[in-house]
C-alpha cells in the first residue's frame, strides 16, 4: 500500500480521499479550511495536515483536488520544497493545458513527475467510487500512479504528454454542454406541445436520442430540481478555460459559446449552484 497525500477536500476530494483510505493506503489529507480536513480525519482515522507541505512530506503520491488555476499554483508553491524523487503528483483539478505543462517541468525538476489528470462523472461518481479519469504525462507514472487511482476510478485512460487530460476534459465538457441544451430544448418542446413528457421520454429514451444526461436528469428537469450535481459556477469555470484554449488553437466552438452564455443567464438568475441540467429553468419551466 502507497503512503498518500490528498490536497483538497470539496464535495469530489473528499469521498475521493476516503476511498483510498478504504483501500488501505495511508492518507494525509489538507484543505484550506482546517476543519474540513479535522473532520475527515476523524472519520477515517486519518491524519489531517496543516499545511501542503506537512501533508506531502514522504509520500509517495500527492493528489490535489482543487478548484482553478490560481489554486493549483498556490498549493503547488507551497509543496514544491517538500517534493524528491520518485514522488507522483496527480492533479485532479479541471484547470489548463498550460498550467500542467508548466507543473510538469517544475516536478521534474525536482525529481518527481506530475500527471494531470481530470476527472467526470460528477459528486455520485466521487462517492461511489466511478470516475472517468482522462490523464495527460509519462506512461511510467501513469503505470505507477493508476492503481493507485483505481480506489475512486472505474475507467482510467493515459491521453497522451503532459496536458493532454486536461484538453480531454474539455472534449469532455463540450459534449455535455451540448447535450445538455439539447435535451433541455426537447423537454421545453414537449412541454409547449402539451405532451406527456414521461411517456416521451419512455419512447425516445432507448433510442438514438439516448444518453447519460437523459437517463440520470429528465425526471429532475421536469420537476424543476437542480439542487444536486454539477454547479453551473463549475460548468462556467471549465468552459472558459475550454474557449480560451479553442482561441489559442483556432478551433471553432459556436455552440460551446452560446451555451456558456447561457448558463451566464442561469447565473443571473441567482442559479450558481444549480445543477447544470438547469438550463431548462431559462427557457420558462421554472425551479421549485
Amino acid at each position: 500500500m502507497a503512503k498518500t497525500a490528498f490536497l483538497g477536500l470539496g464535495v469530489m476530494g473528499y469521498p475521493m480521499a476516503g476511498h483510498l483510505e478504504a483501500a488501505g493506503h495511508s492518507v494525509t489529507v489538507w484543505n484550506r479550511t482546517e476543519a474540513k480536513a479535522r473532520k475527515w480525519g476523524a472519520e477515517h482515522q486519518g491524519d489531517a495536515a496543516e499545511t501542503p507541505a506537512e501533508a506531502a512530506d514522504g509520500a509517495d503520491f500527492i493528489f490535489l483536488c482543487l478548484g482553478d488555476d490560481p489554486d493549483v499554483r498556490v498549493v503547488f508553491d507551497a509543496l514544491e520544497p517538500s517534493l524528491g524523487s520518485g514522488m507522483v503528483i496527480v492533479d485532479h483539478t479541471t484547470a489548463s493545458a498550460g498550467l500542467a505543462r508548466d507543473l510538469y517541468a517544475r516536478s521534474a525538476a525536482q525529481g518527481a513527475a506530475f500527471i494531470d489528470a481530470p476527472i467526470s462523472g460528477g459528486q455520485a461518481g466521487a462517492e461511489n467510487g466511478q470516475l472517468t479519469i482522462m490523464c495527460g504525462g509519462d506512461a511510467a507514472a501513469f503505470a505507477r500512479a493508476e492503481p493507485i487511482m483505481d480506489a475512486y476510478g472505474k475507467r482510467m485512460t493515459l491521453i497522451g504528454e503532459s496536458g493532454a487530460g486536461q484538453l480531454a476534459k474539455s472534449v469532455n465538457q463540450i459534449c455535455i454542454a451540448g447535450i445538455v441544451q439539447g435535451l433541455a430544448e426537447g423537454l421545453h418542446f414537449a412541454d409547449q406541445a402539451g405532451l406527456d413528457i414521461d411517456k416521451v421520454i419512455e419512447a425516445i429514451g432507448g433510442g438514438a436520442a439516448q444518453s447519460w444526461q437523459m437517463d440520470n436528469r429528465w425526471e429532475t428537469m421536469r420537476d424543476g430540481h437542480y439542487e444536486h450535481g454539477f454547479a453551473v459556477d463549475w460548468m462556467r469555470k471549465d468552459l472558459r478555460i475550454t474557449l480560451e484554449t479553442a482561441r489559442t488553437t483556432g478551433a471553432s466552438l459556436p455552440l460551446t459559446a452560446m451555451v456558456d452564455q447561457y448558463y451566464a443567464d442561469i447565473q443571473a438568475m441567482g442559479g450558481n449552484r444549480w445543477d447544470t441540467s438547469s438550463l431548462l429553468a431559462r427557457m420558462g419551466r421554472s425551479k421549485d
